[in-house]
């Protein structure tokens, strides 16, 4: 399963935007000041001097870099945030979530088990069909996750099988394929008695409106 490793910016705009602020706040005063005090205080002779220098304002301008990379990743995040709870709320129906693209579809179908307790790993958004598109945790279980937009084809067992070799590769306790339409009657035979399950529209949309529900409460 290839993918990038994530940046520092990205890193921390997958945290709640919440968390960006503070980090960015506590590694500035870190940098900025707290580090000199350190080297000065416990640094014996030539820490005291580097301290010196450091609390003259040498790592100024690094730690004024560090702070707005945090923050700029608190805003990415909570532009991505509000971007999911519209998506979230504005569902209606199968036609509302067929119109999505297969990005916000996953993103979609993330935010649904997010708000159901998950911690939620994407995975998939960098491609159309990516194999495993989410990684759900949640009381010590792995559970991988295939999003399937397709409006008018059945999921068929081909697509279940890959599933379950990746779920046996990676060693993840369970495996939820979500679609907008149905499965083949030999995908949901395959299923049987393995730790796979097959989320249909009507499945999913109750999952949405669950939360909708919840949102409003």
């Amino acid at each position: 399963m290839a993918r990038h490793k994530d940046g520092g910016i990205e890193m921390v705009s997958k945290l709640p935007w919440q968390a960006g602020i503070v980090l960015g706040a506590a590694g500035y005063v870190a940098m900025r000041y707290g580090l000199g005090w350190c080297m000065t205080t416990f640094g014996g002779p030539v820490g005291q001097s580097l301290g010196t220098s450091l609390a003259d304002g040498a790592y100024a301008p690094a730690a004024w870099l560090l702070l707005i990379a945090c923050w700029l990743a608190a805003l990415i995040s909570f532009i991505d945030s509000r971007r999911r709870h519209r998506l979230l709320t504005s569902q209606t129906g199968l036609r509302s979530l067929s119109a999505m693209d297969w990005r916000e579809f996953e993103m979609l179908v993330g935010e649904a088990f997010r708000r159901q307790g998950y911690k939620v790993r994407e995975i998939g958004l960098g491609g159309a069909d990516g194999g495993i598109d989410l990684i759900l945790h949640k009381d010590n279980a792995t559970i991988l996750v295939q999003c399937k937009q397709w409006r008018t084809k059945l999921v068929d067992v081909r697509v279940v099988r890959e599933m379950y070799g990746l779920l046996m590769h990676h060693r993840a306790d369970a495996v939820k394929i979500v679609a907008i339409g149905h499965y083949t009657d030999d995908a949901q035979r395959f299923v049987h008695g393995k730790p796979i399950e097959l989320v249909s529209g009507d499945a999913l949309l109750a999952m949405v409106r669950e939360c909708q529900a919840a949102a409003r409460k």
